[in-house]
């Protein structure tokens, strides 16, 4: 039977999950280059569409049809097509132990499928070709994306075997972040990036506003209910992302530029809403200050690192999304709490030992290995056929104009 609460809930977050889309591409478009900024939001907007079509057609199947424990999906690494079109879904069939249609929840996971190849292209602004991403976007959902929502969330090995990941640190952040990585690695720097300096930073705050915004129904949302654990979700997601800013504003005034700028503070929240997500319901509000305080801390000092190794990671996804989602999924492992959440077992802090932990760390090492091999492989597939890096003369000119024959700002 239909919770009337519980399903308008479900369809604010999932609408608010959507919202992280536009705020992406704001955020983004902001950060690039002036020449390349519709360019950079349009890749996150051809997500919406595309991944709407894949999502109807056979991703929510992949995902969430068939388990291993019923011997129904693919060795327990993806799932099966008996969902494909929506096949024997309608508006009258209820999500299996929840009080809503399963059209909310295929409305709502797909939302988390728009977004994650989007975050990727942050880290190789100004360099890929339009069509190429394009074709990115599709294999690597398939290939990377929906067998990790299936291992995680959708019945299958690692969620047989006990691994958990609440919103997405190792579905969405690791995955990207490592994507993001050796995307970067692949295509090489931008001929001026020495020169890039942001083209609108109010425009960078507008998107990190629509993030922190939409973050709420990314993390409480993913409860898939309305009771104690969503509201620790919800409350968790914002502490950290503010302890995460204050930190990271912190470190930059008296140790980096030595100056608070505002674009340490916005990257120190996303940090922290990176961060918290694996873990945000299942620890307490105290440990959520403690991971904030660890994302504005270890994703500040990757940047650093990122920047000594001369990584040309634009917008710095692997040190911000990629090692903040690593580290919200060790420090689950170590303060996950029964007070707060009695589906997870206790962390190490609080006398669970290493299994939980150890299995976290296996699944990072897992995701952060195919994602990567996928994605480099992805990338040398498609170059055979389509030209991955654009032109010097396309980066003189700006994308905008070679590409899509468009102007963000007309004088």
């Amino acid at each position: 039977m239909i919770d009337k609460g519980v399903t308008t809930f479900m369809v604010l977050a999932t609408s608010l999950v959507m919202l992280m889309t536009p705020g992406l591409s704001f955020f983004y478009g902001g950060l690039g280059n002036k020449k390349n900024i519709l360019n950079i939001m349009m890749q996150s907007y051809v997500s919406l569409g595309v991944t709407t079509v894949l999502w109807f057609a056979f991703g929510y199947s992949l995902c969430f049809s068939g388990t291993m424990g019923a011997g129904t999906d693919f060795m327990g690494i993806i799932g099966n097509l008996d969902k494909a079109f929506l096949n024997g879904v309608t508006p009258y069939t209820m999500m299996e132990g929840k009080a809503f249609p399963e059209y909310v929840f295929f409305a709502y996971q797909m939302m988390f499928a728009i977004i994650t190849p989007a975050l990727i292209t942050g880290a190789f602004v100004d360099r890929v070709t339009f069509k190429s991403y394009v074709f990115f976007l599709i294999f690597w959902q398939i290939f990377v994306y929906y067998p990790f929502v299936h291992m995680v969330w959708g019945g299958g090995i690692l969620q047989v075997w006990g691994v958990l990941d609440f919103a997405g640190g190792i579905v969405v952040h690791a995955t990207a972040g490592f994507a993001a990585l050796i995307a970067v690695i692949y295509v090489g720097k931008r001929k001026d990036a020495h020169t890039l300096k942001p083209n609108n930073i109010p425009l960078v705050a507008i998107g990190t506003a629509l993030l922190w915004f939409g973050w709420y129904g990314f993390n409480a949302g993913s409860e898939l209910d309305m009771n104690a654990i969503t509201v620790s979700a919800f409350i968790n997601t914002d502490v950290s992302a503010s302890f995460a800013a204050v930190t990271w504003l912190i470190i930059e005034w008296n140790f980096g530029h030595k100056r608070p700028t505002f674009i340490g503070l916005m990257t120190g929240a996303v940090a922290g809403l990176a961060t918290i997500t694996p873990a945000a319901g299942y620890v307490t509000v105290g440990a959520a200050a403690v991971i904030g305080i660890a994302a504005g801390i270890i994703c500040y000092l990757a940047v650093e690192f990122k920047n000594y190794m001369k990584w040309d990671d634009a917008l710095d996804v692997w040190g911000v999304h990629g090692m903040g989602g690593i580290a919200g999924t060790i420090m689950l492992g170590i303060f996950a709490t029964k007070q707060i959440n009695e589906a997870a077992p206790n962390g190490l802090l609080y006398g669970g030992g290493f299994e939980l932990l150890g299995k976290e760390l296996t699944a990072i090492l897992l995701a952060a290995v195919w994602a990567s091999a996928f994605t480099w492989g992805m990338l040398h597939l498609i170059n055979k056929f389509i030209k991955v890096k654009v032109s010097d003369q396309d980066q003189e000119l700006g994308l905008d104009l070679s590409v899509h024959g468009e102007i963000a700002r007309i004088h």
